[in-house]
């Protein structure tokens, strides 16, 4: 990879690898990636602010600043001018341990007039640690008034897999995605636990009556669909409005779902990867009364963030799915076609990528999972 430096406006013109554009063939009931061959093209990426740890997740506040999340547990605001702010007060303390620390952090539907940032990560307390949603009111110098909405319960020992993003529905309720926090057992089956699962709550943390396991004994009222391994990007259909998904597989089985309400994506009963060990895992890739995922990666991408594209800027990316993807060190771009996969290009960055959202400007940005972390921001050549 080529890199060309203009040092006035610290800009990066990438040369980056693409992956060819084929047509994903149909394996079983689910469709699986071709892992496309590489050729050449060019787009532009510029570093906007670097000098952040293990960044996490970025937001756009209505005035153009972002809001970046830091594992370790740092809130910061990326100016315009690409300055970093000092770390925000008001952010809870975090379990950075491992995968655990400061995740996701989302505006409120209504920020312009409530000013509410919502920010998950990995609580510490009694038992270990869990996936957990807080809220605060952004002010002069960080979160005023922040509380927790949301708890992952039981609280396990360990440092992987806790998710997570945050997504608002349309309708204003709040799916907060949780991993299985590494565990074969049983956890992410067991509708009395919160690990892997996604939940769905009011923006206050209340749960809503029309939940799926709501009046359910034994299950946790806030929980939308089980069977998850790690869930890391999530977000809205631009026309359904449906919530999309996609999580980590092991050695194999990395998947693209839309979780539906009540409904059981099968890990670790079934699934299309094996352990890192080589060993089976589960009962292999289907059963009865699980669902199959839309698509699937083997070998794995590592995904992150996702949003799917509403832009003009870049030519014929309208309603595509773009991933974030840390094992590829790539930007993941999926065309769709009547709610499938009709084909995946890849478009190398260098880094590990954890996080990308779209900007006002209709341009993509994005964050790299590095101790000298970069946020990016990236245009079409031309």
């Amino acid at each position: 990879m080529r890199l060309f430096r203009r040092s006035s406006c610290r800009v990066l013109a990438l040369v980056v690898g693409l992956a060819a554009c084929r047509e994903a063939p149909a394996q079983g009931p689910a469709q699986k990636s071709p892992t496309p061959a590489a050729v050449r093209e060019g787009f532009r990426v510029e570093t906007l602010a670097e000098g952040l740890v293990n960044p996490w997740a970025l937001a756009f506040l209505p005035d153009g600043r972002i809001l970046v999340t830091e594992r370790a547990g740092r809130l910061r605001i990326v100016g315009t001018d690409g300055k970093l702010s000092e770390p925000l007060s008001g952010v809870p303390d975090v379990f950075a341990q491992g995968q655990g620390g400061l995740l996701d952090v989302a505006l409120d539907p209504d920020f312009t007039s409530n000013r509410f940032v919502y920010v998950s990560y990995a609580e510490p307390g009694a038992g270990g640690a869990g996936t957990s949603v807080a809220r605060g009111r952004l002010g002069a110098s960080g979160l005023e008034g922040t509380r927790v909405i949301y708890q992952q319960t039981p609280k396990v020992s360990g440092g992987g897999h806790f998710g997570s993003r945050l997504v608002f529905a349309r309708d204003g309720k709040l799916f907060v995605t949780m991993g299985d926090r590494m565990a074969y057992a049983e956890r992410a089956q067991a509708l009395a636990m919160g690990q892997g699962k996604i939940a769905r709550v009011n923006a206050d943390g209340t749960i809503p009556a029309d939940n799926p396991f709501t009046g359910r004994a034994g299950a946790q009222p806030a929980l939308w669909s089980y069977g998850h391994r790690n869930l890391q990007g999530a977000a809205l259909h631009p026309e359904t409005g449906q919530l999309w998904t996609i999580e980590h597989g092991g050695r194999g089985g990395d998947e693209l779902n839309h979780p539906e309400a009540g409904k059981n994506y099968g890990w670790p009963v079934i699934t299309y990867g094996i352990d890192y060990s080589g060993a089976r895992i589960g009962e292999g890739a289907e059963k009865a009364g699980m669902e199959q995922p839309v698509y699937f990666w083997d070998p794995v991408i590592a995904p992150s963030g996702m949003m799917f594209y509403t832009g003009d800027r870049f030519s014929g990316w309208k309603g595509n799915v773009v991933i974030a993807s840390m094992g590829t060190a790539s930007l993941v771009r999926l065309v769709m076609a009547n709610g499938k996969v009709t084909s995946e290009t890849r478009y190398a960055m260098g880094a590990r990528v954890r996080d990308v959202q779209p900007g006002p400007d209709g341009l993509l940005y994005a964050v790299t999972d590095e101790g000298n972390g970069k946020l990016l921001r990236v245009s079409p050549a031309r």
